[in-house]
């Protein structure tokens, strides 16, 4: 490759591409430079001076490196390769006095800073600083922003790196902050002092590289060393966003993101993060029977004596809800299909066809939207459906791909063009001629709100016929982390929903707390907590939350991830699949396997995919037979992006948000 630059720094050659900025090749070279406004998803800011070098043969001063590039450099006189040094006494005296003035201003809040312990101003203070201040005068104060709920500020600690300002600005796509004032006076604050209105803002926390961003929820409750760190998988939407979940002792202290830039980044909605208050509320935790209209407490021996002798001789169906772990689906099946029963995960009516991943997972990954020229978006607002997919898709938008919506007219934090909002306008779409888009790269996302009437399959049928004459990828955004992998295992009616609760005298509900089901039938709800399933239930068995068990999610690109155990379920609630194996042994039919390691071992061999984690399989295209959709508007999946499960619902932090988000949408605006 002749377009590599050769250069040497700090005495190592190393060869880079010239359009990288000097603190990416260092990187490259192993060589740490200090930083504070420098970070790789945002835009190059330069303002904090923390990341200085020497260029040889450059100006008699110091370089920022996040600001110059290396075709910048100049070679030597005689065309010999240009030489940084990162560690000379030039570079020592410039860190030394860029610290010590950051610090001229800093509050000595150390004990009291929930950054303490994971701060990036302490731990440069103490690599590259000095032991000693030359500062005599008061400190000067800033006054403190509210920006809602979720975000704690002490804007006295604040360093003005500005990564909160191009974060919301760039990423999240709202334009609420800013600095105002120069010198002493310049100050980070929000537009007309209003609270954040996005479900990113909470990755702020995560940029901010001192103590003036800190989580509102998590304030004072631990320090980093104190809790135990778990790297799982996030369930509450079909991303499968990657996150470290954080205890102490039993509880859930917070969630972070994980990096893994086929998924999510390093980014995480505000649900996400800050549910984990509702993984300790309203939580099943001891069997329940229902004796004469009331539930009273059972041991699980009594419980699933019950479950197994109302099951027994009668018609059973079974229900996938919206966060059941791939093995639980697949046990649920075994052992209901066992007792000639039928089980069914598209609680939400979605008409997605069973066997033909193409048309359910689709055949796009979430990464293609990156090189994506041209993004059709089908019944969906990905902004409430998949807060961090539409961070993904602006990021396409800012670099000139060109976005359409058919569906309801929403903000989307970027500018699209706006197709229609129904089917009629999708139809047009499909036959028309796409020749000159030939070789453009494309991604039609297709939401399960316009799958989820009765003519889903033939709303589908167009978009995979539109999406093969633009020669486009096709990406289905599910809203249920649990789905695409129970469509695996081939948890589903023919029919659907109605067909399977059909004259169904049993119902075992693993989970689904958005169905309703008719009076009449026996129902065995089995799930983490008091919501609207455990209501209609007359059996009860305690489940697992998603933090609380090994589990195995496809996402909804069809990429299997294991999520780990963070900790222990709360009472007598037991791990899903180990319930049904229980429950399979008390039926007389018991289930082949005693360990989870088994139950993956059954599972890999009747779905060899599955065993393939972290990798997006290759879906064979399988057009469905076009049909012709009913003439209506597209509806969105999601009403309440901050109550959509059961775990969200219990959390005091979501219902706030929630309560919020829906007097922002009532505010009547001025007319000047």
């Amino acid at each position: 490759m002749s377009n590599l630059r050769t250069i040497i720094i700090d005495g190592i050659e190393v060869e880079v591409d010239p359009n990288l900025t000097l603190i990416q090749a260092c990187e490259q070279a192993g060589v740490e430079i200090p930083r504070f406004c420098y970070h790789e998803r945002l835009s190059i800011a330069g303002n904090c001076r923390m990341c200085l070098v020497e260029v040889v043969g450059g100006p008699p001063k110091p370089a920022a490196s996040c600001a110059m590039q290396v075709k910048d450099l100049r070679p030597g006189p005689n065309g010999e390769p240009s030489v940084i040094k990162t560690n000379s006494p030039m570079v020592k005296k410039a860190r030394e006095g860029v610290m010590e003035f950051l610090l001229i201003n800093h509050p000595l809040d150390c004990p009291i800073c929930d950054q303490g312990g994971e701060c990036d101003l302490q731990d440069q203070a103490m690599a590259y600083g000095v032991d000693f201040s030359r500062f005599r005068e008061p400190k000067r104060a800033s006054e403190d922003l509210d920006l809602g709920p979720l975000v704690a500020t002490t804007m006295t600690r604040c360093i003005s790196c500005t990564r909160c300002v191009r974060f919301t600005t760039e990423v999240a796509g709202i334009t609420q902050m800013g600095q105002t004032g120069r010198g002493e006076d310049s100050e980070i604050t929000s537009y007309l002092n209003t609270t954040l209105d996005s479900n990113l803002q909470g990755n702020i926390i995560d940029l901010c590289p001192v103590g003036a961003l800190t989580s509102k929820p998590y304030a004072f409750t631990a320090r980093p060393w104190e809790l135990t760190k778990t790297e799982t998988i996030d369930v509450m939407d079909a991303l499968g966003s990657n996150i470290r979940v954080d205890t102490k002792g039993r509880e859930v202290m917070r969630i972070l993101p994980r990096n893994h830039d086929g998924v999510n980044e390093e980014w995480i909605s505000d649900k996400t993060r800050f549910v984990w208050d509702g993984l300790r509320r309203q939580r099943l935790d001891t069997p329940y029977i229902r004796e004469g209209g009331k539930l009273r407490k059972a041991t699980w021996g009594e419980a699933l004596a019950a479950a197994a002798k109302a099951m027994k001789g009668r018609k059973v169906a079974g229900l996938v809800g919206d966060l059941a772990p791939v093995e639980a689906a697949f046990s649920l099946k075994q052992m209901i299909e066992g007792l000639g029963g039928s089980v069914e995960c598209r609680t939400d009516g979605a008409r997605l066809p069973a066997g033909n991943r193409s048309a359910y997972a689709g055949t796009a990954r979430i990464e293609d939207i990156d090189s994506a020229k041209a993004i059709f978006l089908i019944g969906t607002n990905p902004r409430v459906e998949a807060p961090v997919l539409n961070a993904r898709i602006r990021k396409a938008w800012s670099g000139g791909a060109k976005v359409a919506l058919i569906g309801e007219a929403v903000d989307l934090t970027y500018d699209y063009s706006h197709i229609g909002t129904g089917r009629d306008a999708l139809v047009k779409l499909a036959a028309m001629d796409h020749s000159d888009k030939a070789g453009v790269p494309g991604v039609v996302i297709v939401g399960q709100g316009a799958l989820r009437e009765a003519d889903g399959e033939a709303v589908l049928s167009q978009v995979m016929k539109a999406a093969a004459a633009a020669g486009a990828k096709l990406l289905v955004l599910h809203t249920a982390a649990a789905r695409v992998g129970a469509m695996d295992v081939g948890a589903v009616t023919e029919g659907g929903l109605p067909a399977a609760l059909e004259g169904a005298e049993v119902v075992y509900n693993l989970g689904a707390d958005e169905v309703e089901i008719a009076p009449g039938a026996f129902v065995i709800y089995q799930g983490s907590h008091g919501d609207r399933g455990a209501h209609r239930a007359d059996v009860i068995l305690p489940g697992a939350a998603y933090t609380e068990e090994n589990g195995l999610f496809v996402n909804t690109e069809g990429r299997p991830q294991l999520a780990l155990r963070a900790g222990f379920a709360p009472g007598e609630a037991k791990e899903n699949w180990a319930i049904l194996r229980a429950l399979s042994a008390e039926l007389g039919a018991t289930l082949p396997w005693d360990t989870l390691a088994a139950l993956r071992q059954a599972l890999v061999q009747a779905h060899p995919h599955l065993s393939r984690i972290d990798e997006v399989a290759e879906n064979e295209w399988q057009a469905l037979p076009v049909k012709a959709p009913a003439k209506a508007d597209f509806v969105g999946a999601v009403s309440d992006f901050y109550l959509t499960n059961p775990i969200a619902r219990a959390s005091q932090v979501m219902a706030e948000l929630s309560a919020m988000a829906k007097a922002r949408g009532k505010e009547a605006m001025a007319a000047e």
